[in-house]
């Protein structure tokens, strides 16, 4: 089984804090919808021997697609691969979007899920974020959501955006519980470079993001979903009635994936790959038949890295077996060597062979990966 992603670089804004590819202009539009479907085209040989689990539409904003070029692609994708007949169909889309008839729309198409990017149910924390959408648009849209009958969704939640205390950010889970949502991912806030967060704070326009409140937020997030019955199956990643992300699961399984679309990346066997990130030269490239991507072969040592750095974040944990099956037997030693540290601290817990991180060991879940790299 494997996966496909599309990343669709617009939106109508520029989020203070992103850093991914994306245009705030559509004047491309119509012509990256050719490019993509021609793109598909192009790569439909890649997993000839295997069945598509999940399709994932990301960006930038995919519900700035029409509903006709999201049919067309789809439609170009079920003629071109293999797609099971139960696959996982993610669209993520903004509040701002869902309208009752663009979702009804939706709900008659083959998308089966949808990641509505929320970040917050308060208007100052979206205000500070540069989101679109208000408050009162975030609850409507889940709301006629599942009144339509499009239930499966997950939504994304952001904390420790300055001044975002305590009380704040339980007020936001609250609000989620009670919408009875199936599965919701939850992120700290990051200062990445080339965003305008980075500029607002070395210019003092803006708070700096506290690393102390941001791991305060991080425990009440641990706690308050356990006890509302959340599964917390990957580090920022919960759900009920393992209503896991088949897409993003196939991530942190080394499961293969094709990405599709300008700067969208692949993972197939031992090699990566990621397309430019630039949506004229993407769609110039394309129209003349060429690829306009980068591949990488991963070394077994950066293949090693990689899965200890997916797995330990996951209810799945590495595999002891599964490192002295792909690796020389170094990299088992290595591996047993260094995670004893943090079992004899109850950092880690061990099952059987299978390495998983305590609710303590989450709060160093990038230490602890880094310390059982090899280098």
């Amino acid at each position: 089984m494997a996966g496909i992603y599309l990343h669709i670089p617009f939106c109508k804004k520029a989020c203070n804090y992103c850093n991914f590819h994306f245009s705030t202009s559509t004047a491309m539009k119509a012509d990256f919808v050719d490019a993509l479907i021609l793109e598909i085209e192009l790569r439909k040989d890649i997993f000839s021997q295997d069945s598509i689990s999940s399709i994932y539409f990301g960006g930038g904003t995919p519900s700035l697609l029409s509903t006709d070029e999201l049919n067309r692609i789809l439609n170009h994708l079920h003629q071109d691969f293999n797609v099971d007949s139960d696959v996982e169909i993610t669209l993520e889309a903004n509040p701002d979007d869902l309208s009752q008839g663009r979702i009804k729309q939706f709900a008659q198409s083959s998308i089966n899920r949808l990641s509505i990017g929320v970040q917050s149910f308060r208007d100052s924390d979206l205000k500070f974020m540069h989101r679109v959408h208000n408050s009162t648009q975030a609850l409507e849209s889940i709301k006629r959501s599942q009144d339509i009958g499009l239930s499966n969704i997950t939504i994304d939640l952001i904390y420790g955006t300055p001044g975002m205390t305590n009380a704040h950010w339980l007020e936001n889970l609250q609000i989620s519980f009670g919408l009875q949502i199936p599965h919701i991912s939850s992120y700290a806030l990051t200062v990445e470079d080339n965003t305008p967060l980075k500029r607002q704070i070395l210019s003092k326009k803006s708070l700096s993001v506290s690393e102390r409140q941001s791991t305060e937020q991080f425990k009440l997030l641990m706690k308050k979903m356990k006890a509302a019955d959340y599964e917390q199956y990957e580090i920022s990643n919960f759900c009920k009635e393992k209503a896991y992300s088949r897409h993003n699961s196939s991530y942190w399984q080394k499961k293969a994936y094709l990405g599709l679309g300008p700067s969208a990346h692949s993972f197939i066997g031992n090699s990566r790959s990621w397309n430019v990130s630039n949506n004229q030269r993407y769609i110039q490239n394309i129209r003349q038949r060429v690829l306009p991507l980068e591949t990488e072969i991963l070394s077994q040592r950066d293949q090693y890295n990689e899965y200890i750095l997916t797995s330990l974040r996951t209810i799945w944990g590495c595999d002891i077996s599964i490192i002295k099956k792909d690796f020389p037997s170094n990299y088992s030693l290595h591996f047993l060597q260094e995670i004893k540290t943090y079992l004899d601290r109850d950092f880690v817990n061990e099952s059987m062979g299978v390495f998983t991180l305590s609710d303590q060991g989450k709060l160093f879940a990038n230490r602890i990966s880094s310390d059982l790299f090899l280098t």
